[in-house]
């Protein structure tokens, strides 16, 4: 079975989509497993590793209100950052990671505490209005394994967007030849 990774370049690949990726607790990790995959070019647009608070808001467009008043391991951040790359680098589609790998806690958010967002068209095509979906996860584990599972995670996610999404398209159209039934 193929990596998360190599199918999402895979999907993407067919689809004639892109990616783009804004990291904070993986610190690059999602963007070295998706350029591990050979052919990850013809779907990868690049990704911006915004570690420190105040770049998410900087290079990302996160909410600065929400960033002062929630921190940044949060849903909503997470969410922003990820429509924010997707806008940013110009891609179909837009992922995010922010979190608490350790090994003390941060903005109240215990270790283990992360955030992943997908950002894309949802059932419109490319260049649509975004759409947004976050997963919350509490994972245990050491700093190494955090983040480790946060790259899987992440990944795992966009694979059900774009299933989803897939499917979306399939119903329409099924419907639009079956007269709108």
């Amino acid at each position: 079975m193929s990596s998360p990774a190599a199918e999402v370049v895979r999907l993407l690949t067919v689809r004639g989509e892109t990616l783009a990726v804004a990291e904070s607790l993986t610190g690059g990790l999602v963007a070295a497993e998706i350029t591990e995959v050979p052919g990850a070019s013809r779907a990868f647009r690049g990704s911006v590793t915004a570690y420190a608070t105040g770049l998410k808001q900087q290079l990302l467009g996160v909410d600065a209100g929400l960033l002062a008043a929630r921190g940044a391991v949060d849903p909503q951040v997470a969410a922003q950052m990820a429509a924010g790359v997707r806008k940013a680098l110009g891609a179909d589609w837009g992922i995010a990671t922010t979190g608490v790998a350790g090994p003390d806690p941060q903005d109240g958010r215990p270790v283990g505490t992360v955030f992943v967002a997908v950002d894309g068209p949802f059932g419109a095509g490319p260049g649509s209005a975004s759409g947004g979906k976050v997963e919350a996860l509490r994972l245990n584990g050491s700093r190494a394994e955090i983040r480790r599972e946060s790259v899987r995670s992440v990944l795992t996610v966009l694979l059900r967007a774009l299933a989803d999404e897939q499917t979306g398209n399939e119903r329409a159209q099924d419907t639009e030849q079956n007269g709108g039934f």
